[in-house]
């Protein structure tokens, strides 16, 4: 992560050596470098912690298997998440999936204080982030707070440098301007009624930030307005983190080493192939139709498919969601927790899941190296003998209509304006879905604003001075319903 950098090319290049060697120590070397950050990233991707955990252990089996084929051992650290990547969008496209269970974020030693800060400066990442699309995300997400160049991500998407280069360089544009839009609307709304009446409650989901972005540009006064800058790494470095559970690293060493495992180690492997000439795996396809059931259809640009919803971030627009530190699950491209959970002992049942049919894609990937040129295309690798066994699905029976979640309560902190003209009211679902309202105010301080909060998703509240003179330190609360009230002070 951002202020966390990853391994030097000197240690890729020997981790992945000895990988070839079959070091069973190197794997576990391996191991304890990369997968805290092939988890989160992976728990991004899928938001949920059981379905991350599968899939870190399949990318460490995987890269075992087929370490042989990397021409470049110095790109080591990318093509993990290359291979990540593709089991994840695999695993998304599975009817199968666990959903429901996303991870505890890491802890961080802060004091109360720094906690509240925190969450302010969430909210404005998740505003701006959702302004921008899941690829996007993405890209700023592995570039930024994974510190991965350009040539990495050119392999992890299957795309062109050029391309690659293109879209890196676009979405930061476009989050530099949504970071400004947001800073001004967090800062200076007061200046403009039309900001005013876009951002009463915060973080701003997709539709409203982009709004937001599209008014700054073309408002005199907004298009006027200077704000600091900010830049990327600092504003990622807020986002929440996925803890990797503790006991994790014993079910995947396991799993990567015990005879007895050999079968499944060879199934899973065979989810990752076809690789490309430089041995990066190609991106994932869905499962083809059977010829008879398919309808006639022009050929087109299969990468349609790699752009399989990365959207999360809602992040963050939900809570923790790709940027949100809250606890929105709206976004998963960019690749934070969501509402943190109580950790849990992935199970691991011994048995990978049915392999899927038909899994050759027909489109091969550019070189994820800048200096090489293909003259040719690669052919894709023969799939192992031994696929899992899968079994007959059970009869249909009959089930009862779902229940409606139990509503939950509402948790509310309290701000300091100190000299500023407003703050922000954090609020946040516990327990259950939220419908919230402002009910009130007391003392020199306004408010305003509704909406609804799922399960451990966050929101906030602008707060700001009342018009009128003052002197000294001044004190006011803000009352939200259901069963909420947040004290707010400033000083004149």
């Amino acid at each position: 992560m951002a202020g966390e950098p990853g391994p030097g090319q000197s240690d890729d290049i020997r981790l992945a050596d000895s990988l070839r060697a079959g070091d069973v120590i190197a794997l576990t070397e391996v191991y304890d470098t990369y997968a805290p950050f092939l988890y989160d990233y992976c728990h991004g991707l899928l938001r949920d912690r059981v379905e991350a955990a599968g899939a870190l252990r399949n990318v460490v089996i995987a890269a075992r298997e087929h370490v042989d084929r990397l021409t470049e051992p110095a790109r080591l650290r990318g093509w993990l998440y290359a291979i990540a990547r593709k089991e994840c969008m695999r695993r998304r496209d599975s009817p199968n999936r666990h959903t429901g269970q996303e991870a505890p974020e890491a802890d961080d030693e802060l004091t109360s204080e720094q906690l509240a800060r925190r969450e302010e400066r969430r909210l404005l990442a998740h505003s701006a982030l959702a302004a921008l699309n899941g690829r996007q995300r993405e890209a700023i997400d592995l570039s930024v707070r994974h510190e991965l160049d350009e040539v990495d991500l050119a392999g992890i998407f299957g795309m062109p440098l050029e391309e690659t280069l293109a879209l890196v360089e676009k979405a930061r544009e476009d989050l530099a301007a949504a970071l400004h839009a947001s800073l001004i609307a967090q800062n200076h709304w007061k200046d403009c009624p039309s900001v005013a009446a876009l951002t009463e409650s915060w973080p701003l989901d997709p539709q409203t930030s982009a709004a937001l972005v599209r008014h700054v540009e073309n408002c005199p006064v907004c298009g006027a307005r200077e704000t600091p800058p900010l830049p990327p790494d600092r504003l990622l470095s807020v986002l929440p983190i996925a803890a990797i559970p503790a006991d994790l690293r014993l079910d995947v060493l396991t799993a990567a080493t015990a005879e007895d495992r050999a079968g499944n180690r060879r199934a899973i492997a065979a989810w990752t192939e076809p690789f490309d000439e430089y041995g990066w795996p190609l991106p994932y396809q869905q499962t083809a139709p059977r010829r008879s059931d398919r309808a006639p259809r022009r050929r087109g640009p299969l990468l349609a498919a790699v752009a399989v919803g990365v959207g999360v971030l809602v992040l963050f627009a939900g809570a923790m969601t790709w940027l949100g530190g809250g606890d929105d699950g709206t976004n998963a491209a960019a690749t934070g927790p969501a509402a943190p959970g109580t950790s849990g002992s992935p199970g691991d049942s011994g048995t990978p899941e049915p392999a899927p049919t038909d899994p050759s894609p027909t489109v091969t990937s550019p070189s994820p190296t800048e200096s090489k040129s293909p003259s040719e295309s690669p052919s894709p690798s023969k799939s192992p003998s031994e696929t899992p066994s899968t079994k007959s699905p059970a009869p249909p029976t009959t089930t009862r209509a779902p229940q409606p979640p139990s509503p939950g309560r509402l948790s509310v902190s309290g701000c300091n304006m100190g000299r500023s003209d407003s703050c922000t009211v954090t609020i946040r679902a516990i327990g259950g879905p939220v419908n919230w309202q402002v009910t009130g105010t007391s003392g020199p301080v306004r408010a305003g604003g509704s909406g609804h909060l799922s399960a451990g998703q966050s929101s906030g509240v602008r707060v700001s001075r009342a018009s009128g003179f003052c002197l000294g330190q001044q004190t006011g609360s803000v009352s939200v319903s259901p069963g909420g009230s947040a004290s707010v002070s400033y000083i004149c």
